[in-house]
């Protein structure tokens, strides 16, 4: 069916959409150049499809990339709250620390955490997340305990890929590039180490908060400030309409995580 529906759309088009060889298909030239038309004209069905749904109930299938660590500790339950209170919604969530491709595979949005490269993609910001530096309590009965970023230099310190660390106080700020022979692309796995007593990480408060109640780790250099990053949802263009089951999933994020001490974490006293 869905062939022969290829078939009429590219006779009438005058041009072929796919190219089919043995090993799969791919867009042609042309599919290439159709595939913004046809993305906007779904849009605006599913936007006319939510608009005449029951009592504003989203519908249809939401299709969703999260950060794994944040995703299964803090996303999953709102996620589930979600679908309870939209049952003909059908939600399909990918949890990994890996950042996907959200047109080419396929998303219909992206939760992401830090800062955003550019893009075509349509972002809209939940709110800041805070991070703190944080360490063992044995690692710095070991170690000692660092008293400015420059201090930094003479410990072990978990990498996030290439991520540098930033501390601002008085208005000055101060870059430390961390090395380590302890990396991960996990948030998880770094909180692991620092449990584990391996050294100091910079980590999103939500991640550490935790394991400082349980006083498993301390949090350091508590008088100065780490910059925020951002909590976002990210979807492909068009700007407008926004879709209803992005919409949905926007509002009930903003009613989690919108406020000022979702992700507060205890300090050092």
């Amino acid at each position: 069916m869905i062939s022969r529906r290829l078939a009429r759309l590219e006779a009438e088009l005058g041009a072929p959409l796919l190219a089919r060889t043995t090993r799969g298909m791919s867009l042609t030239e042309a599919g290439a150049d159709f595939r913004p038309y046809a993305e906007r004209m779904i849009a605006e069905f599913d936007s006319g499809r939510d608009a005449l749904s029951r009592q504003g109930e989203a519908t249809g299938r939401l299709r969703l990339a999260t950060p794994l660590s944040f995703g299964t500790t803090h996303l999953a339950p709102v996620l589930a709250e979600l679908a309870l209170r939209n049952p003909r919604l059908e939600i399909n969530a990918s949890y990994s620390d890996r950042r996907v491709d959200v047109v080419g595979e396929g998303f219909d949005a992206a939760i992401r955490l830090g800062t955003l490269a550019d893009s075509s993609l349509i972002a809209r910001r939940i709110s800041p997340i805070r991070a703190v530096l944080v360490a063992s309590p044995a690692y710095l009965a070991r170690r000692g305990t660092p008293r400015s970023p420059a201090a930094l230099a003479e410990h072990e310190v978990i990498p996030h890929g290439e991520a540098v660390w930033q501390f601002r106080r008085d208005g000055r700020t101060t870059t430390f590039h961390p090395r380590g022979r302890f990396t991960a692309d996990s948030g998880a796995a770094e909180l692991a180490g620092v449990v584990a007593g391996l050294g100091i990480a910079a980590m999103p408060s939500f991640l550490a908060g935790p394991a400082v109640r349980r006083g498993e780790i301390v949090t350091l250099l508590d008088d100065y400030e780490i910059p925020a990053l951002g909590l976002y949802v990210l979807r492909p263009p068009p700007a407008e309409p926004v879709p209803h089951k992005i919409r949905v999933l926007t509002d009930i994020m903003l009613e989690h995580f919108g406020g000022d001490d979702w992700d507060k974490c205890p300090r050092r006293a």
